[in-house]
Order: structure tokens, then C-alpha cells, then sequence
């Protein structure tokens, strides 16, 4: 969630409105748009898919 507010600026209430599927597929959409922005392999963003939670 914070992914998206994060580059979309939607407020968390908003984004809580969004059905999980929709969720991932914006960030699938904003992953994707990152890695077309920064086609090298020195990638300053990552995709959210990409990312390891924190334990």
C-alpha cells in the first residue's frame, strides 16, 4: 500500500478501497513503468516484487 500512495499520492483511505487484485496489478503498472524510466541494469528503483519483507 504505501508503494502506491507513495507514487500515486493516494491517501491510505484510498488505497485500502482497492481490492487486493487491483493493488497488484498497480504495482505491477508502477513497477513497470520504473524499469521503462531506467532501462539499465543500475536500476535506482526496484519492483515491488523484487523487494524481501523485513523479519
Amino acid at each position: 500500500m504505501a508503494f502506491i500512495s507513495y507514487y500515486f499520492h493516494w491517501s491510505h483511505e484510498e488505497v485500502q478501497s482497492i481490492d487486493h487484485r487491483s493493488r497488484r496489478r498497480w504495482c505491477a503498472e508502477i513497477s513497470g513503468i520504473n524499469e521503462k524510466l531506467n532501462p539499465s541494469g543500475d536500476k535506482k528503483e526496484k519492483s515491488i516484487f523484487d523487494m524481501k519483507p523485513n523479519r
